[in-house]
């Protein structure tokens, strides 16, 4: 047995196995890419890896699947049962992130080809095919697993690896990068929740759930994602050198589809992208090699109801500063349907009752579902005058104030506003 000791849950233990499949080269590779890309530059100590995700998720599923074998162990049909489908829950989540690339998402969206759709490659390596072979595990059902795949063979440990609320991926990176950037309002009492997670039968197919004493837990689960994309995964300074990399990367890879091989794609990571980035003498090279912030922040809007004051702010800049303007906008869901269930449904609670929806059972879960957003405006530093643009949508958000007040349309004072400072 081998025992790493990690911050988040100290102490996991690996069999020979999982130890030989933890060494194979692409797993590795994990620990050269850390988890939160760029965010080091916003918050210095958050230069974890991947690889500690991989474990830390392996940890989680750990005390999940040993929580329902003790709580809902009619699911199990047997020992044998509980043993085959613990091993394969432990190896997918070890696996789980090993199609991410250099800086994980950012390189995504320049090479245009997601994480998920490299894990059929990289689980067809001999050597990573040796592994879960010598672990009696068939790298099929842990592609199922991985990608979120509609199989019926694995259902919950489906919802545990990949799902899309109750998943282990997401239990620990909420901790994992809540501790790594100092960020308090990421942490959820973890404990309680894990340990409220049962299987429940709904129309006639299994699905992970909560006993309803884990209510408080999950809203605390949820509210914690919510705070983390607010304050760390979309904070300003992380977005824009995001923009940045990519505009470097495409000087890299200046043929995308060079990288499709997945030999070739394995053989970068984030520390050969900066080695590449050394001698760069391109504006964005050197932005990222010496923490250049080449665009302002301007503004932020996070209200929905705020649609309307981001878009009017956003044409005056344009109108004012043309191609220097970056309109961010990001959008996440923070509680949603579980893979393959019947419209409506989010996570069902055991209550008092019976099985009901957790928005049902929770007023701030139900206040939290849906899409939340995130909306930004920059410029180019050096094409545009930051305090004059900052001091333009100051003034549309003040009309905006006003116009709401007062019911005048808020489009019409605005534009008047825009057009008395040019």
């Amino acid at each position: 047995m081998k025992r790493i000791y990690d911050p988040i849950h100290h102490f996991i233990e690996l069999d020979d196995g999982e130890q030989a499949l933890l060494d194979a080269p692409p797993l590795q590779r994990l620990r050269r890419l850390r988890q939160l890309g760029l965010a080091y530059l916003a918050f210095p100590a958050a230069e974890h890896s991947r690889f500690g995700h991989a474990l830390g998720a392996l940890a989680v599923g750990e005390r999940v699947i040993e929580g329902l074998r003790r709580h809902s162990p009619g699911y199990f049909t047997s020992e044998a049962d509980f043993a085959r489908q613990r091993r394969l829950l432990r190896a997918s989540l070890l696996l789980h992130d090993v199609g991410h690339g250099p800086f994980s998402h950012a390189c995504e969206a320049v090479l245009g080809v997601p994480h998920e759709a490299r894990t059929d490659a990289i689980l067809a390596l001999p050597q990573i095919a040796a592994a879960l072979e010598a672990l009696d595990i068939a790298s099929a059902d842990v592609r199922a697993l991985v990608t979120g795949d509609d199989d019926e063979r694995f259902p919950v440990l489906r919802e545990i690896v990949s799902g899309p609320n109750l998943d282990a991926d997401r239990m620990d990176y909420l901790l994992r990068d809540g501790y790594f950037t100092g960020v308090v309002s990421g942490r959820y009492d973890a404990d309680q929740l894990i340990g409220a997670l049962r299987v429940f039968e709904r129309h006639g197919r299994p699905v992970l759930g909560v006993d309803g004493r884990g209510t408080v837990a999950l809203e605390s689960f949820v509210l914690a994602r919510y705070m983390m994309f607010s304050t760390v995964y979309f904070h300003h300074t992380t977005r824009q050198f995001e923009r940045i990399l990519h505009a470097a990367l495409r000087e890299l890879w200046p043929q995308p589809r060079a990288l499709d091989p997945i030999e070739a794609f394995l053989e970068w990571d984030d520390f050969r992208i900066f080695d590449a980035l050394r001698s760069a003498t391109s504006v964005a090279g050197r932005a990222l090699r010496e923490r250049q912030t080449l665009y302002a922040l301007v503004a932020e809007f996070n209200a929905q109801r705020d649609l309307s004051t981001f878009e009017t702010c956003r044409q005056l800049l344009l109108d004012r500063y043309g191609e220097a303007v970056w309109a961010d906008e990001q959008e996440q869901s923070m509680h949603r349907l579980p893979l393959g269930a019947e419209p409506g449904a989010t996570v069902l609670v055991r209550t008092q009752t019976g099985l009901v929806d957790a928005r049902e059972a929770s007023d701030l879960i139900s206040r939290l579902s849906g899409s939340a957003h995130w909306r930004k405006l920059y410029v180019l530093r050096e094409r545009a005058d930051v305090m004059a643009a900052r001091e333009l949508c100051a003034g549309v958000v003040t009309q905006a104030r006003r116009a709401n007040s007062s019911d005048e349309p808020v489009a019409k004072g605005a534009l008047a506003h825009g057009r008395s400072m040019r």
